[in-house]
C-alpha cells in the first residue's frame, strides 16, 4: 500500500488546526492497518466526487481519496458541509 496526497489536499490540510491534523495522522495509521475499520466510517461518495471514498477524521472533518492500483491518493479534505454543499 502506498499513500500519496494531491497538491490541493496538502494546501488545504496545512491550514487546518493542529488538533485536526494530528487526528488525521492517527486515522491514517488506522487506515494503513485496516482501511475499513469501523472508526473510519469508510464509504463511497457520490456527486460531485464520483470514484472517491470518504473517511472520517473527526466528527465533522472528512478526507476523500481515490485508488490507483495499490496507491491511495488523498484528493479532498474539509468539513462535511464544505465538501457536500
Amino acid at each position: 500500500m502506498k499513500i500519496d496526497f494531491h497538491k490541493k489536499f496538502t494546501k488545504k490540510f496545512e491550514k487546518f488546526p493542529k488538533n485536526v491534523r494530528e487526528q488525521f495522522y492517527e486515522r491514517l495509521t488506522t487506515f494503513e492497518i485496516d482501511q475499513f475499520a469501523q472508526i473510519l466510517n469508510n464509504h463511497a461518495v457520490h456527486y460531485p466526487y464520483e470514484g472517491c471514498r470518504s473517511i472520517n477524521i473527526t466528527g465533522d472533518f472528512r478526507a476523500l481519496y481515490e485508488t490507483s492500483g495499490d496507491t491511495f491518493i488523498f484528493v479532498h479534505v474539509g468539513s462535511h458541509s464544505e465538501l457536500y454543499k
